[in-house]
């Protein structure tokens, strides 16, 4: 495809809990001092996220906000299609059902897209933070997951994909937003009560954010949002480390259990790097410090950095490398599956579990 294909058009999309964006960027643009894939060009966003229903994530309501504002990108470009697009959605591994049935024929009709990339949001994060390098992506927020990658051309064992955590605020996220401030909280209590383990100044912030220490239960069980509320007193237990003995040790076993996360799945091969990204890490030093020392001891072989771009970047750049036969990290079922169209309309399908087989094929038909 050569210099044609680094000419053509591609079209990131993220769809996520607070919205949906869409970028075009040229394939084989570079962003200024380098980079790995274009950076997105013009962009359109919505906070209406797209729909949940029955076959899980609409692909209807997530076409009815794509297609229109993707059409006035092309034209303010002065195009009229698109080599290769990438769909990151929130949820895509479990949800996804209804995206994988209706946009391959949906995008090849409306932007005669023969190729298309559709993948969990934690792999367009990664390709937003690393681009297609070995490591691992750390995202955290309310929550935390993290997610690690050896792409197809890195060498050494074990390729694929490799996750951990992510379980929820009830069953794991150890280390993120709600983790850290439900132990703060509960800190608060123990000196409420008098109890070992107490903290006097956690206290103090407690009341000063929710008022009575002896209220909160009735204020918090009943909210639909509890893992975000836990989560707004991080901050706190974050303000008071350097002076507070017992909110410093609660953001050290933050920092254990993150860095146990990346641990588990970075690959074990030397250039690769450990990315940060997510609102909990702008605590700053407080929590960074000590997770900077516990990856140097569990993780030497990794370089800790922060994270070149976002999610939709990672869409862009995931949709660059399609149109350009460039695409080396691994493909997943659930993570990341390609649609390849061929002149005839049929489409081949990659991305499957287990021992590799013949893909699965569909028609479409990108002229209809």
């Amino acid at each position: 495809m050569g210099g044609q294909a680094e000419r053509a058009y591609v079209l990131g999309i993220d769809s996520g809990g607070s919205g949906v964006r869409v970028a075009l960027a040229r394939a084989g643009a570079r962003p200024e001092g380098g980079g790995d894939g274009p950076a997105p060009g013009p962009t359109w966003s919505s906070l209406t996220p797209a729909v949940v229903g029955d076959r899980g994530i609409d692909a209807e309501s997530l076409l009815a906000r794509v297609v229109p504002a993707a059409r006035a990108l092309l034209d303010e470009a002065g195009a009229d299609g698109v080599a290769a697009v990438c769909v990151g959605a929130a949820g895509m591994a479990t949800l996804g059902d209804d995206l994988r049935a209706r946009l391959p024929e949906a995008l090849a009709r409306s932007f005669g897209a023969r190729r298309l990339a559709l993948a969990a949001d934690g792999v367009t994060a990664y390709a937003g933070a690393l681009g297609q390098r070995p490591g691992a992506v750390i995202a955290a927020g309310t929550g935390l997951i993290a997610l690690g990658a050896l792409p197809d051309d890195a060498g050494g064992a074990g390729g694929g994909w490799r996750r951990a955590d992510g379980w929820g605020h009830l069953l794991g996220d150890c280390g993120g937003g709600a983790w850290i401030g439900r132990a703060g909280l509960e800190a608060a209590m123990r000196a409420y009560d008098g109890r070992e383990g107490g903290s006097r100044p956690l206290l103090a912030r407690l009341e000063a954010v929710f008022g009575p220490a002896g209220e909160l239960p009735g204020k918090l069980y009943p909210r639909l949002d509890r893992p975000a509320v836990l989560a707004s007193f991080a901050p706190e237990v974050g303000r008071c480390a350097d002076r507070d003995p017992v909110a410093d040790a609660i953001l050290r076993d933050a920092a254990r259990h993150i860095a146990q996360a990346a641990e588990a799945v970075c690959p074990a091969v030397e250039g690769g790097a450990v990315a940060l990204t997510g609102g909990l890490f702008r605590m700053g030093d407080p929590l960074l410090a000590p997770l900077r020392a516990e990856l140097a001891t569990r993780l030497p072989h990794a370089r800790v950095t922060e994270a070149a771009g976002d999610p939709l970047t990672g869409a862009v750049r995931l949709a660059a490398a399609l149109a350009t036969d460039s695409l080396r990290l691994p493909l997943d079922a659930a993570l990341l599956s390609v649609v390849r169209g061929g002149p005839d309309g049929t489409t081949r399908q990659m991305g499957t579990d287990g021992p590799p087989s013949a893909p699965p094929e569909q028609s479409i038909t990108p002229s209809d």
